[in-house]
């Protein structure tokens, strides 16, 4: 591994993206970062995250404070702080707060490359919700460039 790419973040630190996200999500570890290994996120789960598949990338989550309900398969499964989870590619999985405060996880993807989805859902602002939630039909045509596809609620 070359020496010129490490790095140190300090507590609460973020790395600097193309833009700035919201500070659910604080970026550790960028897609370059890793050259493209992986991406390496802080986030806390404040709202619903609808039924979706990675179509390329793996998803693991770690679990660091409060409980976050996943459903995978049709099945729900509650994970509380501690908690270790892979959500393999090609599988569709939905991810929801179970606690107040909501959960906060370390999300990795692999290959990388969600930090740059965010910074693009973030671009689009509200233009992706429906009454306050994630909308599928809005958020699919950005998710694809990432080889992600929302599935419709309705």
């Amino acid at each position: 591994m070359p020496v010129d790419r490490f790095f140190l973040l300090e507590p609460g630190a973020a790395r600097p993206g193309r833009i700035p996200l919201p500070p659910a999500f604080a970026v550790k570890a960028m897609t370059e970062d890793t050259e493209g290994g992986f991406s390496l996120l802080e986030v806390t789960v404040a709202r619903e995250i609808p039924s979706h598949v990675h179509h390329r990338a793996d998803e693991s989550v770690y679990v660091l404070s409060g409980v976050l309900e996943i459903e995978y398969q049709g099945q729900l499964h509650q994970a509380p702080a501690g908690s270790f989870v892979l959500l393999p590619r090609g599988v569709p999985h939905a991810l929801r707060p179970a606690s107040d405060p909501p959960p906060r996880v370390l999300q990795i993807s692999a290959p990388g490359g969600w930090e740059h989805y965010l910074e693009d859902l973030v671009e689009a602002g509200p233009a992706v919700l429906t009454d306050g939630r994630l909308d599928p039909a809005k958020i699919n045509p950005i998710a694809a460039k990432y080889q992600i596809t929302y599935q419709d609620q309705g």
